[in-house]
């Protein structure tokens, strides 16, 4: 199995997100024996945002999806080879101001690219990549699912957007949430995370071999 592992943290290995999707990384491998992992620390190895000659490029008509071209282009193509090759994809990340990091906003930006990873239709925006699990572990200070929910979510509803226009709809998230609450709280939504990820995936594996 090939995984995609992307961290958004810029608390990196010491996060709770990194801890948290290292957990589904590591479930993962375990069910498949083994695992090739790619990681890509979106904070210690920052992506540039697109320039101008990726807007130029995608804002013109005949532009065909040419991987040729520099600038950010090339390094959009080489974003999307390494989301291709994966058979599954674990994203780490915080909840900043309600949303994704920038970081993550800026990987997001150079892999929904129109003409390489999603077609314009007359029924709007399809997806041209092929179909694979997302697994993505959030972890935000304070609380916003559930009825002790206190404060908005825009970072859920537009990963599932943002991903489903390029073909990617098996979307599978966890959270661990309340995190400013100090030690006692972080300890306790490990444990309980590492109970649901043991429970899930061992059910996971009974199904396959069923």
């Amino acid at each position: 199995m090939k995984i995609l592992h992307l961290s958004a943290s810029p608390r990196k290995e010491r996060s709770n997100a990194w801890w948290l999707s290292q957990q589904i990384v590591n479930q993962l491998a375990r069910a498949g024996g083994s695992a090739d992992v790619t990681v890509r620390d979106l904070y210690a190895d920052p992506i540039a945002h697109v320039d101008s000659e990726y807007a130029d490029a995608l804002g013109s008509p005949a532009y065909a999806g040419d991987e040729n071209a520099g600038g950010a282009l090339a390094l959009s193509e080489q974003l999307i080879r390494e989301l291709e090759a994966a058979d599954a994809v674990v994203i780490g990340t915080p909840m900043h101001n309600y949303t994704v990091p920038s970081t993550l906003k800026a990987w997001i930006d150079h892999v929904v690219r129109v003409r390489r990873t999603f077609a314009i239709t007359p029924d709007g925006k399809a997806g041209l990549l092929h179909d694979r699990p997302v697994h993505i572990g959030i972890a935000s200070g304070g609380r916003f699912s559930g009825p002790l929910a206190r404060q908005a979510d825009f970072l859920t509803p537009y990963l599932k957007v943002a991903l489903a226009t390029i073909g990617l709809h098996d979307l599978r998230f966890y959270s661990m949430e309340g995190l400013a609450g100090g030690a006692d709280v972080i300890r306790s939504e490990r444990e309980r995370m590492s109970m649901m990820l043991d429970g899930e995936f061992s059910r996971a594996e009974r199904t396959e071999f069923a």
